[in-house]
């Protein structure tokens, strides 16, 4: 099996992407981790991808003053030269431009925490809470142009229980965003395309027990 070499976008302490790194140390994982990039030299998580054998650098964009294009350049180089071949978002906190994001169309996917197309954006537990909603959960989708729009491969749901805080709720959101990134990956990396690979990882990935409203 050849698997697909898979580069990853952090900002920070990264528990998506060893989430990734744990889900590659088996052999039949469709999909390895090439390189982590961030435009963060203080990320934790490089440390975290060193410290699994995977090469990690720091593009970081305050080398770049106003100039994001020559910034996603940077990283763009990078991932070719590393031979990626898919780019997975994992709490990368930087808006994508277009050239980025047309360089890697259909290869790049991100993990949101909230059931897409409810919450985009930021904050998304608290406006979950503040909305009164029974269900929240998160969504893997492929990266598009317009932010947080594109087409969804896998979700997992949670419930909101009556005493949840923002820090609560994230954090039973978390324990999904670790199961279905991974799933959603590689059905991905599996040469399904993005219809198919939903399906499988939706299926793989159903609404955990505790995710039943009584």
């Amino acid at each position: 099996m050849t698997r697909r070499r898979v580069g990853v976008l952090i900002s920070g302490r990264g528990s998506n992407m060893a989430a990734l790194l744990d889900a590659a140390r088996d052999p039949s994982f469709p999909a390895e981790i090439a390189l982590v990039l961030s435009n963060r030299p203080d990320a934790a998580g490089l440390a975290t991808a060193r410290a699994a054998g995977v090469p990690a650098r720091a593009i970081d964009h305050r080398d770049f003053p106003r100039n994001r294009p020559a910034h996603e350049a940077a990283i763009d180089a990078a991932l070719r030269e590393a031979g990626v071949e898919l780019v997975c978002l994992a709490g990368y906190m930087r808006l994508l431009t277009p050239f980025l994001v047309g360089a890697w169309a259909g290869r790049m996917l991100n993990v949101h925490p909230s059931l897409l197309p409810a919450f985009p954006g930021l904050e998304t537990h608290e406006r979950a809470l503040a909305a009164g909603v029974k269900l929240h959960g998160c969504t893997v989708h492929l990266v598009t142009e317009v932010m947080d729009e594109g087409p969804i491969l896998a979700q997992a749901a949670v419930p909101v229980l009556p005493d949840d805080t923002a820090e609560t709720l994230a954090a039973r959101v978390l324990v999904q965003e670790h199961r279905i990134y991974p799933a959603a990956l590689a059905a991905l990396a599996s040469g399904l395309p993005p219809r198919a690979a939903a399906a499988t990882a939706a299926l793989a990935n159903p609404l955990p027990r505790d995710a039943r409203v009584q």
